[in-house]
């Protein structure tokens, strides 16, 4: 198969994210839940873990607290800052991940800038939005859907200004694109640990600038006297068992990002998506949303064929790609095309030109 869905998941990864899961599900236990070797084992290559994420996104190990998904972590961020009724400014570009905890919450949801690929519209409608009252200001750094990149470093500069919490999802960036706490001016980084940073589904990451309130409530294997959640992190919102072996594939991942750079990986998937945008525009059947500012995702619409019936053409062909309004409506409705949707094709630091050219020749053919 020919695989071009890794917005939603990356499906091939590095060679080390299999063995390590394998070693952990042969040789580990659960952390805090023993002294003997299986348990110290699973503790250490937990921390381990903690240390290279931190390298990663500029925290310390301390500040890496395990989720399942980006979900988890935007839930977990976004609930200990947003109260009921709480005000909040977004932008028109974000997932349901962000969009359902805050509806909720029957949060009051200012969306800041609804222009496609229009910077300047999104900065100034922020710069407009972000004011005194503000409980929190949550952003995507890179739309799931587009792959736009967001000026999330000038929103958070924004935010530092008027001391306004500042949430970035990284679901679409951690792996690909630099960031930490410190260039964005984020309170919270949230992302998943099954795209970008090519580990195993069921794990994610929240780096925490500040302490986080619990989302679960249970045991730690620490301070186990407490009828209450320790206050210290990463315990304090890591009730239950951890999925080590998980973890353990994430580190994998983590490891390989560090050695090639986010920098070289976001800079090969985005020249694969000029490569794919250039070669298919000569084809006047298509659309195709690109900018100047795009990373490793493309979407587009072919003229006569609605999205779901193109990827399953696609899929006919054994090409995956994902269609409809991948769990995005609101950037469907900033970019007008929520009627229609669109099909995404995402690129991975995996794939050559040879596998680009390939898909537009199919995508001609159709």
């Amino acid at each position: 198969m020919a695989y071009f869905d890794n917005a939603a998941t990356s499906f091939i990864k590095p060679p080390g994210v299999l063995a390590c899961v394998q070693e952990a599900m042969l040789t580990m236990t659960s952390i805090g839940r023993g002294g003997y070797r299986q348990a110290d084992l699973a503790a250490k290559a937990v921390y381990e873990c903690r240390e290279l994420a931190g390298l990663l996104f500029g925290a310390e190990p301390e500040q890496v607290v395990f989720t399942m998904n980006a979900t988890h972590a935007l839930n977990l961020a976004i609930r200990s800052l947003v109260k009921p009724g709480g005000r909040v400014v977004i932008s028109g570009f974000e997932h349901n991940a962000v969009v359902r905890p805050l509806h909720a919450l029957k949060a009051k949801i200012t969306v800041a800038g609804k222009k496609l690929y229009d910077r300047e519209n999104l900065l100034s409608a922020f710069d407009r939005a972000i004011r005194p009252g503000v409980d929190a200001v949550v952003c995507t750094q890179v739309s799931n859907v587009f792959g736009w990149r967001l000026p999330v470093e000038e929103i958070g500069a924004l935010c530092r200004e008027r001391g306004v919490p500042f949430v970035v999802d990284c679901a679409q960036s951690a792996g690909c694109v630099p960031v930490t706490l410190r260039t964005c001016g984020a309170d919270f980084l949230a992302m998943p640990g099954h795209k970008g940073l090519y580990g195993p589904q069921g794990t994610g990451i929240l780096i925490c600038g500040r302490r986080p309130d619990p989302l679960i409530f249970g045991g730690t294997g620490s301070l186990a006297m407490l009828p209450d959640m320790p206050q210290e992190l990463p315990d304090r919102v890591e009730a239950g068992t951890h999925n080590v072996p998980g973890i353990c594939g994430l580190s994998a991942g983590l490891r390989f990002i560090l050695e090639k750079t986010p920098e070289a990986i976001g800079a090969h998937e985005a020249e694969l998506a000029r490569y794919f945008s250039s070669g298919l525009r000569t084809e006047g059947k298509y659309r195709i949303f690109f900018d100047s500012d795009q990373t490793g995702v493309v979407s587009v619409q072919h003229r006569d064929l609605d999205c779901e019936m193109l990827a399953a053409c696609l899929a006919a062909r054994d090409i995956a790609v994902r269609a409809g309004l991948h769990c995005a409506p609101l950037a469907h409705r900033s970019a007008g095309t929520l009627d229609t949707g669109t099909v995404r094709i995402s690129f991975s630091f995996f794939h050559t030109r040879e596998d680009v050219a390939e898909l537009v020749h199919t995508l001609r053919t159709i």
